[in-house]
């Protein structure tokens, strides 16, 4: 009876010794194992075995953790108090520095931004704060990120939740903006009627080119068929005159009649543009023959017709 008694506390033991020797470790942690007080060695995720009752084991959170950084008043360069505040992203990456260089990395961070963040927003001014939160954002990731590395924490990024001026402050901006729309409406406004007005004007100014061109081009063609139809006159009145001439020279006709004929063209001829008048070497006989014959009709039919007075007895 005793032995069954022994061996069931031996077995109770072992359970006991057993449970206190096995960690387990979940994914997103590590496991700092300390021995009497001193640090051992780091557990990963998973089932871990430590020395009972000597070993101790500490558990960190390795997953990224959010920082809400209390609002506070920071005063700007241009001396406008404004109430800022913002979210900070970091995460451990040493458990070792985490858990034995501070002893609480969350307070720290969280303090440790709220005094960046009067500095960085204290050397702006304020339009340029509101204009600049990606610059703001960037500089306190890098002034955090450089101080909490000591500690084993790195600073993913910042966010700028708000930053809210004073009421009188929020109105003169509105203000502000409202005269600066204004005066962006008018402008647009008075560069559309400009354009408008340099739209018309340039449209005018086609038009009388494009009727001065017209009225030019008009006044050419006119020039060229009045050039034309003198052509076509002095063409047809120069092949009257070589059908005439051909006449006389296959015909024969009578010097008188072809007289007739030259004055009935002459005053034809006269009616052109041109102040000289050329005629062919056969006119000059016809030109000869009436001559003679005004000279006869002045001295009387008898001298006309070339016959001598009859003398007296």
């Amino acid at each position: 009876m005793e032995a069954y008694i022994f061996v069931a506390v031996v077995v109770v033991f072992a359970f006991i010794i057993g449970g206190m020797s096995i960690r387990i470790i979940r994914p997103y942690e590590k496991g700092l194992v300390e021995r009497l007080g001193r640090y051992q060695r780091t557990l990963d995720s998973g089932l871990n075995l430590i020395m009972p009752f000597f070993d101790t084991v500490m558990k960190v959170d390795m997953r990224e953790i959010v920082l809400d950084v209390p609002p506070q008043m920071v005063i700007t360069k241009d001396n406008v108090n404004v109430e800022v505040d913002c979210i900070v992203y970091c995460q451990i990456t040493d458990p070792v520095r985490a858990k034995y260089e501070i002893s609480n990395y969350i307070l720290a961070s969280s303090k440790l931004a709220q005094t960046n963040l009067r500095n960085v927003i204290g050397e702006m001014e304020l339009d340029q704060s509101l204009s600049s939160r990606d610059v703001i954002n960037a500089q306190l990731r890098d002034v955090l990120d450089t101080a909490t590395d000591k500690w084993g924490v790195k600073v993913n990024r910042v966010e700028i939740q708000r930053i809210d001026p004073p009421v009188d402050i929020t109105e003169a901006m509105s203000r502000q903006m409202k005269a600066e729309r204004d005066k962006r409406a008018a402008i647009l406004e008075a560069e559309g009627q400009r354009q408008a007005a340099i739209t018309v004007a340039e449209g005018s100014k086609r038009s009388a080119i494009l009727e001065a061109e017209g009225q030019a081009e008009a006044v050419i063609k006119k020039a060229d068929a009045e050039k034309y139809r003198q052509i076509a006159v002095a063409e047809g009145q120069a092949k009257a005159i070589l059908d005439v001439f051909s006449a006389i020279h296959e015909g024969k006709p009578n010097e008188e009649l072809i007289t007739l004929k030259y004055l009935e063209m002459l005053p034809k001829l006269a009616e052109g543009d041109a102040n000289k008048l050329f005629l062919p070497y056969e006119a000059s006989g016809i030109i000869s023959s009436l001559a003679a014959m005004v000279e006869g009709i002045k001295s009387g039919p008898g001298k006309a017709r070339g016959t001598a007075p009859t003398p007296q007895a």
